[in-house]
């Protein structure tokens, strides 16, 4: 007979889950926090620091942001958060992992931001739409927080 072990993540949601009994954690192929249904999704092979990044979300209270450059903000806060929830719960969080996650978020948003005209940053004028300050074309972009970036120009 073949031994089982019980995945390090497991162990961990066991012990969080008497610490939050106002969450729902529910096994999923990514880690996210839906603040709606006060869920935490989770991936039950995936690394323990991702979850303490979405628990960092809970404790924060992130629910939602207005602009791109709020959700690097919202990201990182969640980022220190779970640096702080990893020693409470013996969990080892690498500063060079959690800025890897951070880059992810900041490409993301540097490719939203690059004017699909003339290669130049832009700002965000509303929620998915960017106006470029060197050619003023203005662009919509989707959520594509996980999915594929989509720019849609309209130019000046």
């Amino acid at each position: 007979m073949a031994a089982t072990t019980t995945p390090k993540i497991s162990l961990l949601i066991n012990k969080i889950s008497q610490d939050y009994s106002d969450i729902k954690f529910i096994e999923s192929d990514d880690f996210s926090w839906k603040p709606t249904e006060k869920i935490v999704y989770y991936d039950p092979t995936g690394d323990e620091s991702l979850f303490l990044h979405e628990l960092g979300h809970v404790e924060l209270r992130h629910a939602t942001y207005r602009r791109d450059i709020e959700l690097l903000a919202i990201e990182r806060d969640a980022w220190e958060q779970a640096k702080r929830l990893s020693k409470r719960y013996g969990v080892t969080i690498e500063d060079e992992s959690v800025e890897s996650h951070l880059d992810s978020y900041r490409d993301w948003l540097h490719a939203r931001s690059t004017c699909p005209n003339c290669q130049a940053n832009g700002i965000q004028t509303d929620d998915k739409t960017y106006t470029c300050l060197e050619c003023e074309t203005s662009w919509r972009v989707n959520e594509a927080r996980t999915c594929r970036l989509r720019r849609d120009s309209n130019q000046k």
